[in-house]
């Protein structure tokens, strides 16, 4: 058209536009979407009396990464630095539980991500719980549907899965923190071992365990300016 970078620049800001960012989006291909989605949201606001509610799931395959130099700390008008090169020492999985409504977390460790695994984890996140009705959000993992768990929720009677809809694993709020130890441990972290690589993963849990909120979701639509609360407490 003939016109400098700067014209361009200001047409798209006095328009709004912003061809440089993108945003991606997953619709559920559920038919079953909207009773599924109000069973979890329903155990969120509403849990049943004398019942414990527990979003599990797992982060698989975290590498133990080891930097080949150190890295460099933050200094003023300068970010920390870390080489990129790395050696790579093994991997480990976590299985993770939130309570939700206390917001502690369970975690275990495991050098395989495995059914017979996931079960022994399931006792464990269980094991306080076991007098009451227990509610677990799971996403649709085949591990989680596999037949020793299916066995294993016959044996126990008293807790009921409750499945995510296809491609919306998002209404697990485990999900919310297990984003939050990728940030916090995981992505910068520095890991001689995969013994060391667990040692501070649940360093982190008992950690985060000391000062647990539950987690407050909020809903804003912003065309007819709505604003929801996703949760039954009051902490964020």
């Amino acid at each position: 058209m003939g016109l400098s970078n700067v014209t361009v620049m200001r047409v798209w800001h006095k328009a709004g536009l912003q061809p440089h960012r993108l945003r991606r989006y997953m619709a559920s291909s559920d038919p079953h979407f909207a009773a599924k989605a109000k069973d979890i949201l329903g155990l969120y606001l509403h849990p049943p009396e004398n019942a414990a509610v527990f979003c599990i799931d797992e982060k698989t395959a975290i590498q133990a990464l080891d930097r080949t130099q150190p890295a460099l700390p933050m200094r003023p008008q300068q970010p920390e630095r870390q080489t990129v090169e790395y050696v790579r020492h093994g991997t480990v999985s976590l299985f993770a539980a939130l309570e939700v409504h206390s917001g502690k977390v369970v975690g275990r460790c495991v050098p395989r991500h495995t059914s017979e695994e996931f079960v022994s984890f399931l006792n464990e996140a269980v094991a306080a719980h076991r007098r009451k009705a227990i509610h677990v959000i799971l996403d649709n993992l085949a591990v989680h549907k596999a037949p020793v768990v299916q066995a294993w929720a016959k044996q126990h009677p008293k807790v009921t899965f409750h499945f995510t809809p296809t491609y919306a694993s998002w209404l697990n709020q485990i999900e919310i923190w297990l984003g939050m130890i990728t940030r916090d441990c995981i992505r910068r972290g520095v890991f001689l071992s995969v013994p060391d690589l667990a040692h501070k993963i649940m360093t982190y849990i008992r950690l985060y365990n000391r000062n647990a909120r539950p987690f407050h979701w909020i809903y804003r639509n912003p065309k007819k300016r709505i604003r929801v609360s996703l949760s039954s407490v009051t902490q964020h």
